[in-house]
């Protein structure tokens, strides 16, 4: 795998996705307070089995994942993701910091905000991510769409759950 960089280049952007999920703030706010439950929709996916992932949910507590990816352009690349949580308001808003990596190499910084608005069948969450993606990244589109794949992983996870 050649990761040759040839200049330094940043590319910002931002990008909003809204889910509606049918189970109240409390249970989506769980599936991203909890470890245990976080872990199953967010680190164990198909393309990067689930390797390393730690979690302390508190202001100032940091989250981590480790994982290779399994196929692709950068197969057998480590992915790393590092993010600390900057505000949480129970069940309403988490908001965090994160820098990802491959093989090592920053390719990316993030601002991740996670609102949970109440609503007459469940929950809205609206989730906004800023970014600056650095020279060798995934791009924007990439990130927005493994964000909606992760998302829909936790409608699955919340489906499951409820017994719907």
């Amino acid at each position: 795998m050649d990761l040759t960089i040839e200049a330094p280049s940043v590319t910002h952007n931002t990008f909003v996705i809204e889910r509606s999920y049918a189970v109240t703030p409390e249970a989506v706010f769980a599936a991203f307070a909890d470890p245990a439950k976080k872990r199953r929709w967010f680190a164990e996916g198909e393309s990067h089995p689930a390797g390393e992932f730690e979690m302390d949910f508190r202001v100032g507590g940091k989250e981590r994942s480790r994982s290779q990816i399994a196929s692709g352009p950068v197969q057998g690349a480590t992915l790393t993701n590092e993010a600390t949580y900057l505000d949480i308001v129970a069940n309403r808003r988490i908001v965090m910091a994160a820098i990802m990596a491959l093989d090592g190499r920053h390719i990316s910084a993030s601002l991740a905000t996670f609102e949970f608005l109440p609503a007459a069948h469940g929950t809205n969450l609206v989730f906004t991510h800023q970014a600056a993606f650095l020279e060798g990244s995934d791009g924007a589109q990439m990130r927005e769409g493994g964000w909606r794949r992760l998302l829909d992983r936790l409608a699955g996870q919340l489906a499951q759950q409820s017994g719907a």
